[in-house]
Parts: C-alpha cells; sequence; structure tokens
C-alpha cells in the first residue's frame, strides 16, 4: 500500500500562507482522487479538498477562494496551497487516497492514514 507523508505545516499569522505536500511512496497518477482532509481539537475529520485523476476539484465552502489543490504525478506528490489563513483553520492537516463517486458525489478514502501535520493560525 502506498505510504503518504504530509509536511508543509507551521505557525502561521492570520492573512499568511502556507502550502501542504503529501508525498506517496508509490504512483499516484492511477489513483482516482487525491484529498487533503483536516481535524481541529474536538472535531471531526473533514474534507478540505479533492482533486480526481481526471482534474476535477471540489472544496468545503470555508475554505473555497482561499485553498488550492493540486498534484503532480511525476513526483508522487499532492499540494494544498492555503492563503488568507484564519485562526479556525487551526488543525492537523493529512491527505489520503480516495474513489470520488460520479453518481453520489462523495469521497471514500482507500489509503492508510499518516501523521498529518499541523497547522496553526495565531497572532
Amino acid at each position: 500500500q502506498v505510504q503518504l507523508v504530509e509536511s508543509g505545516g507551521g505557525l502561521v499569522q492570520p492573512g499568511g500562507s502556507l502550502r501542504l505536500s503529501c508525498a506517496a511512496s508509490g504512483s499516484i497518477s492511477s489513483t482516482n482522487a487525491m484529498g487533503w482532509y483536516r481535524q481541529a481539537p474536538g472535531k471531526q475529520r473533514e474534507l478540505v479538498a479533492v482533486m480526481s485523476s481526471g482534474g476535477r476539484i471540489k472544496y468545503v465552502d470555508s475554505v473555497k477562494g482561499r485553498f488550492t489543490i493540486s498534484r503532480d504525478n511525476a513526483k508522487n506528490t499532492v499540494y494544498l496551497q492555503m492563503n488568507s489563513l484564519r485562526p479556525e483553520d487551526t488543525a492537523v492537516y493529512y491527505c489520503n487516497s480516495g474513489y470520488w463517486s460520479p453518481f453520489t458525489g462523495q469521497v471514500t478514502t482507500t489509503g492508510s492514514w499518516g501523521q498529518g501535520t499541523q497547522v496553526t493560525v495565531s497572532s
């Protein structure tokens, strides 16, 4: 099974930017979808952004216009560019492979969870 390692988190002031990376130990080119998730303290893990192998993209409403997901299949890496960060974006961010149903729109994870990378937005 492909292992995923997240990096790029840190402490940033409100309004700042971070770029997260998710490096896969194997090829992601044939993966149906790759997604970024986050889990804040005391909250359930939520899907933040997902990108299909064909380039279809979906974001959770709270990050639309601020976050951008991209993938580089040659490098087996998925990115999450986060701009205009807010304190409510504070969470541990994870990536995972998934299946994005064209019928229901639901994304089902298909890989194992990594350690994640902590993002803290605070002044």
